[in-house]
This record gives C-alpha cells, sequence and structure tokens, in this order.
C-alpha cells in the first residue's frame, strides 16, 4: 500500500515535474529543507510508491504516432497478454479495465507506418477482439502533468524550478541514432547519469550534456514523473470514451483539460473521438465527477465508462535501470 504524501514530498514529486533533472540540492533549496532528507525522500517513494522519473519524446517532434488498442481477453488470459504487452518496447499505459477482461494500451510507430503488433494481435490466443484509434491530438497529458500535483509549490517557487532553456531557433532536423538510444535510455531513467548515457549511446559525456540540452530546448524531450495514484489518495481510475459531435469537439475537449479529476484528454479516430482518464478519491467521486461537471456538457453524445483494475505499465519502459 502507497504512502500518504506528506507537503515536502508533494513538492518534491511536483518539483520532478517540472525539471526531472534537477539537482536534488536545487529541489532542497526551494523546498526550505536539506539536501539529505529530499534524497531520503525520494529513496522512500522510489520503494514505496514507485517513484521514477522519465525521459519520453513528444510524439509530433519526434516523427511518432500513438495508437490507442483496445483488446478483449478471455478472463483467464488477460493477465499473461497484459504483462506480455507491458515488456514491449513500443507501448506504454498497458491496463486492465472492465472487470478484468479488457486490456488498454498505447503503442507506439514511425510516423506513416503500421504498427507491426497490430498485425498479430488477431492471431493471439486468448484475445477475442482488437480495435485500434489513431490518437490526432493530445489536450491534456504528456507535457503537462495531472494537476491533482500540482498543488503545492508557490508560484516563485515552481519560476526557481523551470530549467533555464535558450530559446529554440534552430531549424527542426531529424533524430539521429544516437538520440533515439539516448531517448531509449532516459526512457528507462530520466535521472540517469551523464556517464550512464554515455554508455548507452556511444557519445561522450559532454556530448550527451549537449545533445540532451538540445532535445530539451527543441521540445522534442520532456519528462515525466511515475508515481502510485494512490499516493494521492486515487483509489478509483476510469477511462471515459466520449462521442462528441466534430463542431463541438474543441470546445469540450479544451473545457475537459481544466478538470482536476482528469489527468489526460486525447482526441482520437473511431466510433468515440474523445478518450479521458479520471483519478477520483472513490466510486461516488466519479458518480459525482460523471453526473455533474461530465454531464453539464451536453454536447457529449454518448459516454462509455471503463474502471482501470490495474496499470502494469505506465509512461516509461518497464525496466528501470539498464544504463546502471
Amino acid at each position: 500500500m502507497s504512502p500518504v504524501l506528506d507537503d515536502v514530498e508533494r513538492g518534491l514529486v511536483q518539483a520532478l515535474q517540472i525539471d526531472g533533472r534537477a539537482p536534488f540540492s536545487k529541489i532542497a533549496q526551494v523546498l526550505g529543507v536539506s539536501t539529505q532528507t529530499v534524497m531520503r525522500r525520494f529513496q522512500r517513494l522510489r520503494a514505496e510508491a514507485g517513484l521514477r522519473v522519465v525521459g519520453l519524446a513528444e510524439p509530433a517532434r519526434g516523427g511518432r504516432t500513438q495508437w490507442l488498442v483496445r483488446l478483449g481477453a478471455t478472463p483467464g488470459s488477460s493477465e499473461a497478454l497484459a504483462r506480455s504487452l507491458a515488456r514491449r518496447p513500443d507501448t506504454s499505459w498497458v491496463k486492465l479495465t472492465s472487470a478484468g477482461t479488457e486490456i488498454f494500451t498505447f503503442v507506439h510507430a514511425s510516423q506513416g507506418a503500421h504498427p507491426p503488433v497490430l498485425q498479430k494481435l488477431p492471431h493471439t490466443r486468448g484475445i477475442t477482439a482488437v480495435s485500434a484509434h489513431c490518437l490526432l491530438h493530445t489536450y491534456l497529458g504528456g507535457p503537462s502533468g495531472w494537476r491533482g500535483r500540482e498543488q503545492t509549490l508557490t508560484a516563485t517557487q515552481q519560476r526557481q524550478l523551470r530549467p533555464a532553456l535558450p530559446p529554440d531557433t534552430a531549424r527542426p532536423a531529424p533524430l539521429t541514432d544516437a538520440d533515439h538510444a539516448l531517448i531509449d535510455a532516459l526512457g528507462h531513467d530520466g535521472r540517469a547519469s551523464y556517464a550512464d548515457l554515455a554508455r548507452a549511446t556511444g557519445y561522450t559525456q559532454a556530448t550527451v550534456a549537449r545533445r540532451l540540452n538540445d532535445l530539451r530546448t527543441r521540445q522534442v524531450l520532456f519528462f515525466d514523473v511515475e508515481v502510485d495514484a494512490a499516493a494521492y489518495g486515487i483509489t478509483t481510475q476510469a477511462l471515459l470514451w466520449m462521442a462528441v459531435a466534430p463542431a463541438h469537439l474543441e470546445h469540450v475537449a479544451t473545457t475537459l483539460a481544466t478538470h482536476r479529476e482528469l489527468a489526460a484528454v486525447v482526441a482520437t479516430t473511431g466510433p468515440t473521438n474523445l478518450l479521458a482518464q479520471a483519478l477520483c478519491s472513490s466510486p461516488a467521486d466519479l458518480h459525482r465527477y460523471l453526473t455533474r461537471r461530465l454531464g453539464a456538457l451536453t454536447q457529449i453524445h454518448t459516454l462509455e465508462t471503463a474502471p482501470v483494475l490495474r496499470t502494469f505499465k505506465a509512461a516509461g519502459h518497464l525496466t528501470p535501470h539498464p544504463t546502471g
């Protein structure tokens, strides 16, 4: 069971969301505690709440397309299938939903390419249905984190933590193989040392530092924080599949993106064209959100609620320390 976070720990998580590679000494100075306290709290949360920082490519700038895949599965095979998908390097956010008979996952592919896994899934034993939806636009999620963990630091503290990156004046340039290797290594551990990243990429440490800074400046690379939502009192999660008339999609999506109960809002292809992830303190809290806040948006024609039973994989790679 995850610990409930105190103010220092909430501040630490929010600080890492602002700058995933901020030195512990800088975070400590902003929080008004010792560096040893920050390091100790980080280690505790890593052990007890799954806290880690991962570096991720911004899909559109990194030349990637994301697919949202729903798999119907027999109850006896769903967990094994979810674990198998979680081990793949081209997946993220692998979840078991809907009484354990559905698996949800993101699948990543090069732009214009059909993900190979989608060709294999219909023939996989235990899978009863497959649907794939191309992600068209992200309104909430990715570089913009869940607002539920952005309530601790003051505006001044947040400014002190933001990395001082130069303006992006360079022309867009394709990523090199070494850039992909660097981003892949950061997907395992966003706080990996320059020495570890140099071993993973073949770059020198100085080149790693320069390339990492360049990728951040160009907004090709961002850092996300993984931590058990239960540490924030979240016990009920659900995926909300919605159908909205195209003329109202932008209004509904941008409105939903302001809701504190939601961690992600994306537009997709398919019979439903808007997906959100809800994080609530209880089933009653989810019911209140659906009937009061979501229900006030009459432009939503249909809604399917899929409870999340378990998350097998979040944004980063499954194994945390390949460079160590």
